[in-house]
Order: structure tokens, then sequence, then C-alpha cells
């Protein structure tokens, strides 16, 4: 079974939650779908504070990031590769 990476599926964020303001969106990584399609490798930078790690679609039109973004209710994009740890 091949645990290599083949695309960028998924980014992941973690959502802070703001009163009076619209939810920051802070990016920590990506997911990258195997090769053979049975799974995944999750490529974090950083950890959420609470734990809990949103996982979106990835899409090709998206534009890229160049810092931290605030979204309501859609993830933004960057530009992430996988590591050479994730293959």
């Amino acid at each position: 079974m091949s645990t290599t990476t083949h695309a960028l599926a998924y980014r992941a964020y973690t959502v802070i939650k703001r009163e009076g303001q619209e939810d920051f969106w802070q990016l920590l990584g990506a997911a990258f779908l195997h090769q053979d399609g049975e799974g995944m490798n999750v490529v974090l930078n950083a950890l959420p504070i609470d734990g809990k790690i949103v996982l979106r679609v990835f899409k090709d039109e998206q534009p890229a990031e160049t810092g931290p973004h605030v979204v309501a209710g859609t993830a933004a994009s960057a530009q992430l590769k996988p590591s050479r740890r994730s293959r």
C-alpha cells in the first residue's frame, strides 16, 4: 500500500470566535490524498488551542493567501506543498 501523497485535497484551519466580529479562520496546514485513494496525510504547521481542526475542500480557483485572513463561512486559500516528512 502506497503512502506517498498525490494531491492537495483539504486545507486545515482553526476557527477563532470573536465577539462582535466575524470569525477568524487561521490556516494550520493541509491534507494530501494518498495515490491509492485509501487515506491522506495531514501536514500541520501549527496546532489549534481548542483542539478542533476544520478541513475545507481545496479549490484551485481560490487566490493565494499572503497572511492571516478573516472569512465568513468559507475558507480562504494558501499555496501549500507537502513536506518531505509527509511522503
